[in-house]
Formats: structure tokens, sequence, C-alpha cells
């Protein structure tokens, strides 16, 4: 008979007292020396949100009382007491080639190794014309044993007329089909900037589908709502939240008006969020964005099942760099990590060369290792919402309802999502988040790792090689080459609608640019720009700021022109000329700087007055103008702006029209 174990002792710590947020924030003050505590230790994000440094339980009590248990009545904490280890989230897929009979081999390979969805484009990936394209695409894929996970732009109706054909006559029973056979009309004319039709003949289009799957695939819902026009302009987590679910809300409004009922309406609704940079952040979106629908269709008296959100994601393609694009994998993975923990029900991985070109094997079966690996061998279907009670997590999901919902009546008082589209306040308010994520990129207050910061200078870009149909192909997203005003589509009905697109980009695009113009200069001279680095006095005088100048003047491609410094300010000078570089960097430190500075800038100015003279490092102030007037061009610092200051060096090497 096994020993019956003792009782573990009781630990406690009498030696330690729990101290209060104030005793804490003293002794962080203290240890800061002086320096502001706001502004070393307060974050303030791009939704206007501040994170604090420490979060207590006093921070989270006016938001952990909404989240209740898994599967409880706001279902912030997930739509299932039981999450992921009942039925685990679906690993979605789709090739981006416009051929069919590719497009079937891709779909095949995805499906036999761990792919658990029916994914395609049918407006362009490939482009469903008639039932001849529909068997080249499914014949011998299982469509009764995987779901559907097809977004088709502003209209569903062709692509489900033709899957209804194919059923028939393959014999099948397409009441068995099941999944999302969707459209979300407004979110693609906000991306295209205008549609075939009148809205209003959208609405109609989109009841009778309700209708014909109501009583023909009863399985498949027909609204898909993106996210992803709004995150690739640059929104913030907030705008993007808030525009979903405004528009939601102008579906349920319009169809409702068409006879059918909130609970076939929600029932019918899949929701496909972009998953971002901010690990948390997607987390508290993911959370927030299930109370807020279930508050949502309370307000419309729907049902229970009727407020369980129906999540999918992809990893963002904003975040996606052309240099140093194996990183992207990193980005992926951390990406669908926050997606897995925030509860997506299905999840798309974008291959890592994606802002590159068409996607291959390996890219592929990398994007689908990356979600296999999180299932299988890191255990995340065994957690139940791991980041509920976290008190950080519960006060910025907190947040971020708060701010959605406050956000989300704005445009309701507005006139709804169709009217701030067309009053250009929505675009407006993207386009400023777009230009304020540029601004921080190009100070380097944010880093990307290969294009703002640590770039592989021998690393040349990869051309974009037709890259309309990849773009138009992203998994759940779309772009402004979505072939919706076709052959295929319904005969226009009243006037088309035409707001101002917003339009998709990439955080690195600018960095990108600049590294091609310097390519092209390259190919062009014969000889890539040069920087030439002044280092005065001894290496331990020179080599902090030599290695910090090489790696800011490394993010647009040139070649730093190295040396172990020099003893005085002509011998300086001189190699500086006979370099022929675009530009000198001085690096020393502040003391020597006032000596040196002025001498030494004259120096060159006076035999190479087209020679960009750089200092590096912030000048005291009472030294500025000094510099400036002995013919300091610029200046370098982790504050400066280190787009424009490249650009700047560029149009000194005549690289300006290529």
């Amino acid at each position: 008979m096994e020993k019956e174990k003792a009782p573990l002792p009781t630990v406690d710590f009498p030696g330690f007292t729990i101290p209060s947020y104030s005793e804490w924030k003293e002794e962080a003050i203290t240890s800061l020396k002086g320096a502001p505590f706001e502004k070393k230790l307060l974050t303030k994000t791009y939704e206007g949100i501040t994170l604090q440094p420490l979060y207590t339980a006093e921070n989270a009590a006016a938001f952990t009382e909404k989240s209740n248990i898994p599967g409880g009545e706001s279902y912030l904490r997930g739509t299932s007491a039981a999450g992921y280890s009942a039925k685990t989230w679906l690993i979605a897929q789709k090739g981006d080639t416009a051929d069919p009979q590719k497009a079937h081999d891709m779909l095949r390979e995805g499906l036999s190794k761990g792919v658990s969805a029916i994914c395609f484009n049918p407006n362009c990936c490939p482009k469903l014309s008639n039932l001849q394209d529909i068997h080249l695409l499914l014949d011998g894929i299982d469509v009764l044993n995987f779901p559907f996970q097809v977004f088709c732009g502003a209209e569903s109706t062709s692509t489900l007329a033709l899957l209804a054909a194919y059923a028939k006559e393959q014999g099948v029973d397409s009441a068995a089909f099941y999944g999302v056979i969707g459209a979300d009309p407004l979110g693609t004319l906000a991306l295209q900037g205008t549609n075939c039709n009148s809205m209003a003949s959208y609405y109609d289009q989109m009841a009778n589908n309700l209708r014909f799957t109501a009583l023909n695939m009863p399985l498949i819902k027909t609204i898909f709502i993106q996210s992803s026009v709004y995150h690739e302009g640059g929104a913030n987590a907030i705008q993007e939240l808030a525009a979903m679910f405004a528009t939601a809300v102008s579906y349920l409004d319009a169809l409702t008006e068409r006879g059918l009922s909130v609970d076939s309406i929600a029932g019918s609704m899949v929701f496909s969020f972009s998953l971002g940079a901010n690990f948390f952040m997607e987390i508290a979106k993911l959370r927030a964005a299930r109370l807020l629908w279930s508050k949502i269709i309370a307000a419309y008296g729907g049902n229970e099942d009727s407020a369980k959100l129906d999540a999918r994601a992809a990893t963002s393609r904003f975040t996606t760099t052309v240099y140093d694009p194996y990183v992207n994998i990193l980005r992926s993975a951390t990406q669908a990590f926050s997606g897995i923990v925030g509860g997506v029900d299905a999840l798309t991985v974008e291959p890592f060369d994606t802002a590159l070109r068409h996607s291959d094997e390996q890219s592929r079966r990398i994007a689908r290792n990356i979600q296999m690996m999180l299932e299988n061998e890191f255990n995340l279907t065994t957690p139940i919402d791991p980041a509920g009670g976290s008190w950080f997590v519960e006060t910025l999901t907190g947040q971020v309802i708060e701010a959605t919902w406050e956000k989300l009546q704005q445009i309701e008082e507005d006139g709804g999502i169709l009217q701030v589209l067309h009053n250009g306040t929505l675009q407006a308010e993207i386009n400023a988040t777009l230009q304020e994520r540029f601004k921080k990129l190009s100070t380097r207050a944010d880093h990307a790792v290969g294009s703002n910061m640590y770039a592989n200078v021998e690393e040349r870009g990869e051309r974009r090689e037709d890259r309309k149909t990849a773009d138009a192909c992203r998994g759940d997203h779309w772009s402004s080459t979505n072939c919706v005003c076709d052959h295929r589509s319904s005969a226009n009905v009243g006037e088309s609608e035409t707001v101002t697109p917003i339009s998709p980009h990439r955080w690195t695009e600018q960095f990108e640019a600049l590294r091609i113009k310097t390519e092209a200069h390259t190919a062009k001279t014969g000889k890539n720009i040069e920087v030439f680095l002044a280092n005065m006095g001894p290496l331990s005088q020179h080599k902090a700021r030599a290695d910090f100048s090489a790696g800011f003047m490394e993010v647009g491609g040139f070649t730093v022109l190295r040396n172990d410094g020099f003893a005085d300010v002509a011998a300086a000078a001189w190699a500086a000329v006979a370099s022929q570089a675009q530009a000198t960097i001085i690096c020393s430190t502040d003391d020597t700087y006032p000596e040196i500075v002025p001498e030494l800038s004259r120096a060159i100015k006076a035999e190479a007055p087209q020679m960009l003279v750089i200092l590096a490092g912030a000048p005291a102030p009472e030294f500025k103008n000094s510099y400036l007037e002995a013919g300091v061009d610029d200046f370098i610092h982790v504050k400066a702006d280190c787009l424009s200051v490249l650009r700047k060096i560029q149009l000194a090497g005549g690289n300006d029209n290529e």
C-alpha cells in the first residue's frame, strides 16, 4: 500500500511586505535619477491608450467583472467553456495564382499537409467564371469534409450559384456544405472607392443569398466582414473594430428592413481580423470584439447563439517587409500566437515572401507549420483564455471596449459607415494614423528589423514581378485589383457608390523605396552611394558614434568607408575629400567637437563644397549655430529623422530621378 503523502508545508515570506503602487512609484522615480517618470515609463499607443509600467488588481477591477468565465454571457473570454480543447481553430491557407489548375494543386497540397479549410478567392485566385473552372479547382477535393472559407468581394451570389450547380452535377447534397462563402460590399467599397451597383442592390443580393442558403446550404454563412482594408490602410485597433462593427450594424439594419430576422442575419456573419505587431493589443482587440458583438446583438434582441462572434484572423500584410524577408517568419509567428491567445476560430498565416512574389511551396509550408507547431508542439489547445486574469490584459481589453464603443457611437451619430465613407472622415482619420506610423518609423521611434534598423547592406531587394494577382489574393483579404465588376455580377441596379478609397500600404514601404533608389543608382553609375567616416582620435573616442553612424547609413544601402581614426583635422579632411564620397560624418565626443568640428567642416567644404558634412550626435545648443556656420549640413542621433537624412544624401549623389 502506497504511503500517504504528507501535505505540503505552508510557505510565506514574513520578511517581505507587499508594497503599494505609490511606494513602487517612489522607488522607480529614484532609480530614474531625475528623468521624468511619465516620459520614461508611460507609453502611448496609436489607439490613444496610455500603457502603464505596472498594473495592479485595482486597475483591472472595473473590467474583470465583465470577463465572467469562458463561454459566459459576455463571451469576452471565449464563446466556448472548453476553448480549443473541444474544437481547435481552423488552419486556413490559399494559393495566390490566377490559374484554376495551379490553385487546385495548391489547395490539395495544403489540405493534405495540415490545412483544414477550403480557401480561394473566386474573383481572381483563380477567377471562377464557369462550371469548368469550378471543376478544375475542386475535382478531387473532399468538399463535404472540409469547411469553406471563401471571401467573394462585394457579392457572393455568383459563387454560391456555381457551387450549387457543381454540387448538382456531382450528385452531392449542397446542404452538406459548411463554412463561409461571403461578401462584404461596404468593405470592398472602402478599398476600391467604387462598386458596380448601389448599396441597396447589394443589400437585396445579400437578403436573397440568406434566403437561398437557408433552403439549399443551411450551414453556409454569406456575410464575411473584413478588417484588412482598414488595417492595411494604417488604422489602429479602435478604428479597425469600430469600422467592422459599424459595417455589421449597417447590414443588420438593411437586412431586417428586407424582412429577415436578427438571428438569421447575425448567424450568417463572420468577421475576419488582421493581426498587427502589438502583441497584447491584438489579444485585447479580439477579446473586446466578442463582448462588443454580444452587446450589439443584445441591443437588437438577438439570441445567445447570435451573440457568439465567429472570429477569423490573418497575420498582417502591413508589417511584412521586402528586405530581410525571413524576419517576416518571426513576425507571423508572434502575430499568430496573439490570435490564438485571443481566441480566433480560424487563422491564416501569410507566407513570409508575400511582399516579394507569388508564394512557393517552401513559403506556404513554413506558414502552415507555424500554426501546426503552435497547436502540436506548444500545446496552445490546452489553456482556455490564457490571458484572462492578467491585470494588464484585462485593463487593456476594457479600455479597447470603451474606446471602440465610443467610436462606434460616433460613426452611427454621423449617419453610419456608408455616410462617413462618403464624407471622407473615416479615411482621413485612418490616414492620420498611417502618417503617424510612418513618422515614428522614419525617426526610428518604431523599429522594423532589417529595414530601418540592423539593415543588411549586402542584400539586394528582389523586384516585385507582376504582383497584381498575388496582391489580390490575401487569404481573407483583397486589394484594389479585386474583380467584382465583371460579367458574372448582377446587372447594375441604381447608381453605383463612389468614395475616397483606403489604399493598402506596408509600414516599411518608404524605406524600401529608398533602398531601391540606391540600387538603381548603383546599376546606372556602376558605383554605390558612399559615406566617409571622419573618425577623430583613438578608437575609444570615436567607436560608439562610428558604429551608430554606420548602422544609420546602411539603412539606405549606402557603402560606409571606415577607418581607424585620425590624429589631426588636416589628415581627416584630406582623406574625406580624397574619398569622393557623397557625405562625410564626423565621429568623436561632445567634449572634442567644439575644437574639431568647425575647422574640419570648413576644410572639407573648401575643397569639396558639394560634399555633405554630417555630425554624429545631437549638438549642444550653445555650439549648434557655430557648427552650422562652419558648414555642417545635418546631425544624426537617436531622435534624428533617418529617412529624411538618407534622402538628402541620395540627392547629393545625384539620385533624384531614378
